[in-house]
């Protein structure tokens, strides 16, 4: 015998009947989730990638004039990056999510502290309360803010005039302080906030149930009190969850489309490219100034703004993590 070991190689591992089945049904069972999420979330985006690099144009003349999609390479996109309408549209809902962002945040955090707590029974009523918003479908909440906001239908606008409210000036002769250019944005806002709202409570409160009850026995021992428990335990226990409402968030605002395009029935003097989403829509439909009309460029509308929530994401992750001091 020498002193070099002799390495002897480990036999193959062989799936048994047992494994092989499961793993089929794994497979099985996940299939349709796969076909689901392929055809409605990926395909979807390589096609509107693949328009983006196309756009309408007219050969021939008279009547015998058709529309072909041509390739124009990033023609489209440079339109996009040099219309001042598009950042225009991009600073309104920065501003947007700026201002309903953290008070829905907060807002669903307080609600979820309150449910969590020893305070409230019956909390399952409560949670469902709570989350009804979220059931009702975006357009048809958007569309019943609207009446509530509408001049002569709305029982808010009724009880501003009740206590004093001058609802005669000529800047609301036609429309309610809601729907005025200085207060629309605010407006959506409190859609959205009404909204989503009981959705990020939810997301809070399944946070705050998984931490382990005998943390607060011991703070309890040690003579915390509720409040010091709720700040120096609960709270930033759930910055996971913090986290993960905030990126979501900042996603879906960032492409607000249901509450703008349901207030401009009303609001009249809205244009169709207030928000970058109206203009992607209304270009492939009608066309906005700026913007030649077809599915290539409201393509490239959409392309670019997934580009810029991905950036607000991914800036907010970044700082949120240096913040909470992780590499």
């Amino acid at each position: 015998m020498t002193s070099t070991q002799i390495k002897t190689k480990q036999p193959k591992h062989k799936m048994g009947l047992r494994e092989k089945h499961d793993a089929i049904t794994g497979w099985l069972f996940m299939a349709p989730f796969a076909a689901m999420y392929l055809l409605v979330f990926l395909i979807p985006i390589v096609v509107a990638i693949y328009s983006s690099f196309f756009a309408e144009k007219v050969s021939g003349g008279g009547l015998l004039s058709t529309k072909e999609n041509t390739f124009v390479g990033l023609s489209n996109y440079s339109d996009v990056v040099f219309e001042s309408n598009f950042w225009s549209g991009i600073g309104r809902v920065m501003f947007y999510t700026v201002i309903q962002v953290p008070f829905m945040i907060i807002a669903a955090l307080a609600l979820a502290l309150v449910l969590d707590s020893l305070l409230v029974r019956r909390g399952t009523v409560f949670r469902i309360g709570y989350f009804l918003p979220f059931a009702i479908p975006g357009l048809i909440g958007a569309i019943v803010w609207n009446y509530l906001y509408s001049k002569g239908l709305s029982p808010i606008v009724s009880i501003m005039e009740m206590i004093g409210f001058d609802m005669t000036s000529s800047t609301f002769s036609n429309l309610s302080i809601f729907q005025d250019q200085g207060l629309i944005i605010f407006s959506m806002a409190n859609i959205t906030t009404w909204t989503f709202t009981g959705y990020n409570m939810l997301i809070f409160l399944a946070a705050l149930q998984s931490i382990p009850h005998d943390l607060y026995e011991a703070a309890r021992l040690d003579g915390a009190t509720g409040f010091q428990i709720v700040t120096k335990i609960k709270i930033p226990m759930v910055r996971g969850a913090a986290l993960l409402a905030v990126l979501l968030s900042i996603v879906g605002t960032i492409q607000i489309f249901n509450e703008p395009q349901v207030m401009q029935i009303a609001a009249n003097w809205m244009p169709g490219d207030y928000t970058p989403m109206m203009m992607a829509y209304n270009t492939m439909r009608d066309g906005v100034a700026g913007m030649i009309r077809g599915n290539g460029p409201a393509a490239a509308v959409s392309v670019m703004m997934a580009l810029v929530a991905g950036v607000l994401a991914l800036v907010y992750l970044l700082v949120d993590r240096k913040v909470g001091g992780e590499d």
